[in-house]
């Protein structure tokens, strides 16, 4: 079932039940005051007949007497299938007018009249009895009961009925037609946006749907998605780059190889000198293709959902520590010096961070290990300081090595960028992009500050666990 006909139907049953309720409210209290006016009426008839009876019955002559029942008799007929009885003080029927009918008046009713004074008897097909009593200072209490059908009101009841029912399916079908139209006009800017999401493909994600000007829900909708095109555009931008880029850096270590094993193979007969200098060559091309293709492995490890990672608690220190003694072992002549700040008396995990050991200790061992090869022509010892609070843990690392421009340091998280100062360093531009990428995965932040000639800082955070 189609939105449009679902909110169509939901609409009509909605306004259906909605004036069936209020045609119900209509019809009952019609009835109810209907039945209450013919009620009063029966009572008006019985305190009129009562009166007059009596009035008659005390005249002195027998043919004034019978000229008042004549009379009467004239006066009452006026209510449809009408009869009146008067009973004396012994349930004795003394008047009796109108449609007379065997069917006798129950003692339960007269008994009820005398005790209560009043009593109403409704039955079925809009017939209804009424029971009076009448007092009188000289004859004692008579009881009149009169009965009727209230033929009007279910004449005017069922055409009332008629009406409403008519009324309430026209309404339905008019309403249905209607919710049809405007939930096609309603759901119009979501076909179209439809329509534009079908149309946008990989070779033109930099299309946005033109929905999106607005405050309603469809253009939320709209801005969202266009958000999600922006995400998907810089994605398939970077995954473009980073193919590029890899298959550039991939392909300069496997020329080296097939050149080096060409030249060995092709050429005539070479001293084991010779020999032992080819494999040497395509034994370094071949470990720098491997440090690449672990690089990249570890980016897209880096790049992966957070909630996949396994993450444990970590003490960085420690990890600090473990990372100094690895870079020492790959760089033995570059210096560097460690710095542990006081730890707060708050703090009661020094150190501590929730984290991937894996991870973490690559980022470390890139951070450190750039501070060497760009400090190789400096004396001055590279200074990683590990500092701590109630809610950040700070790793900086400081060297004096060459430095680099604003412009390329704009651009040291771009994989494979390699700045200009350092061109003639060995290495791949893939070490702050894949730190970046690992702090991002933990919460961290990554800042670095570098000035031509004058060195680099870097600054690690991480949420403390305190």
């Amino acid at each position: 079932m189609t939105i449009r006909l679902r909110l169509a139907l939901q609409f009509a049953a909605i306004l259906a039940f909605t004036l069936l309720l209020f045609s119900l409210v209509i019809y009952f209290f019609t009835a109810q005051a209907r039945q209450e006016s013919f009620t009063e009426n029966l009572f008006a008839r019985a305190r009129i007949v009562a009166h007059v009876y009596l009035d008659g019955t005390g005249r002195a002559d027998e043919a004034s007497r019978a000229s008042y029942r004549r009379y009467l008799r004239q006066f009452y007929r006026t209510l449809p299938e009408e009869e009146v009885r008067v009973y004396d003080n012994r349930n004795k029927v003394v008047f009796r007018e109108g449609q007379l009918t065997d069917v006798p008046v129950p003692v339960s009713l007269l008994s009820a009249v005398r005790q209560e004074g009043r009593e109403v008897q409704l039955r079925p097909n809009y017939h209804q009895t009424v029971g009076l009593l009448y007092r009188d200072a000289r004859r004692g209490d008579f009881v009149v009961v009169a009965s009727s059908v209230d033929t009007d009101s279910r004449d005017k009841l069922s055409s009332l009925g008629n009406i409403l029912a008519f009324g309430l399916l026209s309404s339905f079908i008019m309403v249905s037609i209607g919710g049809w139209f405007f939930a096609g006009m309603a759901l119009r800017p979501m076909q179209k946006v439809v329509r534009e999401v079908d149309s946008i493909t990989v070779s033109d994600l930099h299309r946005r749907l033109s929905q999106a000007d607005g405050y309603d829900e469809i253009a939320h909708l709209a801005q969202r998605f266009n958000q999600l095109l922006d995400r998907l555009e810089t994605a398939f931008a970077g995954q473009r780059t980073f193919v590029r880029d890899a298959s550039h850096e991939l392909r300069t270590p496997l020329t080296v190889l097939i050149g080096e094993l060409e030249v060995a193979l092709l050429q005539q007969e070479r001293s084991p000198q010779e020999y032992r200098r080819v494999l040497q060559s395509t034994l370094d091309a071949a470990r720098l293709l491997k440090d690449l293709t672990n690089g990249l492995l570890q980016i897209a490890r880096a790049s992966d959902d957070p909630s996949q990672v396994p993450l444990t608690t970590l003490r960085l220190d420690e990890l600090l520590l473990q990372a100094h003694e690895e870079v020492q072992r790959r760089n033995p002549t570059c210096r560097v010096d460690l710095e542990f700040g006081d730890v707060p008396a708050m703090v009661r995990q020094p150190f501590a961070v929730r984290g991937n050991e894996a991870l973490l200790l690559s980022a470390f061992l890139n951070v450190l290990e750039n501070a060497c090869k760009f400090s190789k022509n400096t004396t001055a010892p590279i200074v990683a300081s590990l500092t701590t609070t109630s809610s950040r843990v700070v790793l900086e690392v400081r060297d004096q090595g060459v430095g680099m421009s604003e412009a390329d340091r704009l651009q040291v998280f771009v994989p494979f960028f390699r700045a200009e100062a350092i061109r003639t360093v060995p290495g791949h531009g893939i070490g702050l992009p894949l730190t970046s990428k690992i702090m991002a995965l933990h919460g961290g932040l990554i800042r670095v500050d570098s000035e031509l000639g004058q060195g680099t800082q870097v600054w690690l955070e991480w949420p403390a666990l305190g």
